[in-house]
């Protein structure tokens, strides 16, 4: 489990727990896309991997090319705390309290002792809606000829190691 922390998410299906792609279908030539990454995963990786799948699916089903209605990618970024000043760790497994004459009583949580340590987080998920089509990609910027996608983006597609 610690393994699948250590490094960004591959290329995979968001099974339970783990971060993935998902789809839904729509209709029969439109579906809704997404990709989570975890903190490790970049947002330019996660937003190939989204667009890397509308191309996977798109050959999966018979098509072959995809316009994306709309897309969108959401940031969660989150700030933990860690160390000896964190409220969910105490060095000390018992809380003291001390007086000084100049500074009066003083709690378990004291300056001089404190060591917290903050890190900053922050995952990406790319969502999208796209529709299938058949024949000759329409010259629209939106619209992506599925092979030439999955051709020119599959050297950035890293997949879960097998074990």
């Amino acid at each position: 489990m610690l393994a699948a922390c250590a490094s960004p998410t591959p290329y995979q299906a968001a099974d339970g727990s783990r971060r993935g792609f998902e789809e839904q279908q729509i209709e029969t030539n439109r579906f809704r896309l997404s990709f989570e990454g975890n903190s490790l995963t970049d947002r330019e990786t996660v937003e190939t991997y989204l667009l890397y799948r509308a191309a996977e699916l798109t050959v999966e089903q018979g098509f072959d090319y995809f316009t994306v209605v709309t897309r969108a990618t959401d940031e969660d970024t989150r700030v933990t705390a860690s160390g000896f000043g964190s409220p969910y760790y105490s060095a000390f497994p018992v809380h003291y309290s001390y007086y000084h004459p100049r500074w009066g009583w003083h709690g378990w949580r004291d300056p001089f002792w404190d060591d917290t340590r903050y890190r900053e987080t922050t995952r990406y998920e790319a969502s999208a809606e796209i529709f299938l089509g058949r024949g000759t990609k329409p010259d629209d910027p939106s619209a992506f000829d599925a092979r030439d996608v999955i051709a020119n983006l599959s050297d950035d597609i890293v997949r879960p190691e097998p074990g």
